[in-house]
């Protein structure tokens, strides 16, 4: 969260300034605790102003809240692909579902296998032992189907191996695995940004009740940060922040030139700009730009942390998950941290913790050995608390926007989350299905590959959008056909804006993660 007057210029703690005139409902902050929020004001065509919070940064709830690498070909997890391609024998690569190819192929990134089959080379899987012929004259049973891609022997080769030829099948065998990307996932990611744009465009104060976007990305960034422990935990965290830098420097210095150009000029706080363990500082003018980067900053440190919190986790995973409720718990009802950076950090990882947790649940298999009752009781009733306390506090807080609430962001995080989670571990969601509409399929994909690109720029392509929205009442033409008061129109153009940034910037993701730069994934 951003925060304080050597941030946005102004103000004194606990009175929020006005803000620039922005998309989205910025900030979130503890109501009265840490100050009153400004009622929004429109902006352009209509949008509402960033309102003043203690805490100041508007949530791009899925701005992936993070990035991780394994969206795509890997960034910080949240964005990338994700860093293991851990299939290591050959097999025969089976015919894709539906009859038809699939044009997706990546390097694995989940452990989470799913029948979709790569077409790019180098897609790896594993394929079962042939069974021996028996010694006893009879006609030649047909060869084994494939075995699904893991590293146990299937039961046709251990009979084999103990001199029994196998039995028949009575079902057909299942086609085999190849390695690909968990489209679950990758779908759960695409909604998450489409979401965070749309919020940044209208301002729903529901959105976040419909879909937690931040809460979401989270998650699955906790699972992959587990998957790539499974390596030295000193390389994994390296590899995070050579993934996570590049992208965030180079949009950083279009930022920082621009503010300075309005004026602005960084003391010794500048190098948060190029390690954002706290939040970058910045003037009024930039706000609605560098906003954002809470969710880097939050993502930055569960990364630094992760090798600790999952020593911890595996020690304990359900009292562990329980207990990473009571943080913001106790930040609402007991001690309040400082407004300063480090309390903005203190109050975002400790709202978040919860979903980065139950992510490496669903990685280490905690969530598979729950029950079905116990676990949508329990996410119900985190949901329902979520819920209450966002509606019964809207005079506090001047809104029920969970942004603004970090408490009831918390627990309808936590509910919604679990649920999301548990569907994927209980019931093995592959979502391979999506390999029939092709261009939703390579929609998906793109988006998974340049999530940190499209996270980074959609604000800029929103602010971009208003001036040119404005060229265009000049035209008698588009005056009269085009809808141009309609935000509706506005979330339209800063898409437009938005596919022109993936190409032209987002090579860099390819840069830091070490492969050849492409204009689209």
């Amino acid at each position: 969260m951003s925060w304080g007057a050597d941030q946005q210029g102004q103000g004194q703690p606990g009175q929020g300034p006005q803000g620039p005139q922005g998309y989205g409902q910025g900030g979130h902050g503890y109501g009265q605790t840490y100050g009153q929020q400004t009622p929004p004001q429109p902006y352009g065509q209509g949008c509402p102003q960033q309102p003043g919070e203690a805490y100041g940064h508007g949530h791009a709830e899925t701005y992936g809240q993070g990035y991780a690498e394994t969206y795509g070909q890997g960034y910080a997890e949240t964005y990338g692909q994700g860093d293991g391609a851990g299939y290591t024998q050959p097999q025969p690569r089976p015919q894709p579902p539906y009859g038809q190819s699939v044009p997706y192929g990546r390097s694995v990134a989940y452990e989470e296998r799913w029948p979709y089959v790569s077409e790019e080379p180098g897609a790896l899987s594993t394929t079962a032992p042939q069974a021996p012929v028996p010694a006893d004259p009879s006609p030649p049973r047909p060869s084994p189907s494939p075995a699904p891609a893991h590293d146990e022997p299937s039961a046709d080769a251990e009979a084999a191996s103990q001199g029994s030829p196998p039995e028949r099948p009575t079902e057909p065998a299942p086609k085999a695995r190849a390695g690909g990307r968990d489209r679950y996932f990758d779908a759960l990611r695409a909604v998450a940004l489409v979401r965070v744009v749309g919020y940044h465009t209208f301002g729903w104060a529901w959105a976040g009740l419909v879909f937690p976007s931040m809460g979401v990305m989270f998650a699955l960034a906790g699972t992959l940060m587990a998957k790539s422990l499974e390596r030295p935990a000193f390389k994994v965290v390296r590899s995070r922040m050579r993934r996570l830098l590049p992208p965030f420097w180079f949009w950083g210095l279009f930022v920082v030139v621009a503010m300075m150009i309005h004026g602005w000029m960084p003391g010794w706080q500048i190098v948060f700009w190029i390690v954002p363990v706290g939040d970058p500082p910045g003037n009024q003018w930039g706000v609605q730009a560098w906003e954002i980067l809470w969710y880097l900053r939050t993502y930055l440190w569960f990364v630094l942390l992760s090798p600790l919190l999952l020593r911890i986790f595996r020690k304990a995973p359900i009292p562990v998950l329980l207990l990473s409720l009571v943080p913001i718990v106790v930040f609402q009802y007991g001690w309040q941290p400082p407004y300063d950076r480090f309390g903005s950090v203190l109050t975002d990882l400790a709202t978040y913790l919860f979903c980065w947790l139950v992510g490496f649940a669903h990685r280490e298999g905690v969530l598979q050995r729950l029950r079905p009752g116990a676990v949508v009781l329990a996410s119900l009733a985190a949901l329902a608390y979520g819920g209450w306390y966002a509606l019964a506090h809207q005079a506090e807080f001047g809104t029920y926007d969970l942004d603004e609430i970090p408490l009831a962001q918390t627990f309808w995080s936590a509910g919604f989350v679990t649920l999301l989670m548990y569907f994927k571990a209980y019931y093995d969601v592959g979502f391979a299905w999506l390999a029939r509409f092709r261009r939703l399929d390579r929609t998906v994909t793109i988006f998974n590959g340049r999530a940190v690109t499209i996270y980074l720029w959609h604000e800029i392509a929103l602010i971009l959008a208003v001036p040119l929205i404005d060229r265009f009442w000049k035209v008698p033409a588009f005056e009269k056909w085009l809808p141009l008061e309609s935000q509706w129109f506005m979330f339209g153009i800063g898409w437009v804006l938005i596919w022109i940034a993936i190409p032209l910037f987002g090579w860099v993701e390819d840069v830091a993660a070490r492969r050849k730069p492409r204009l689209l994934p």
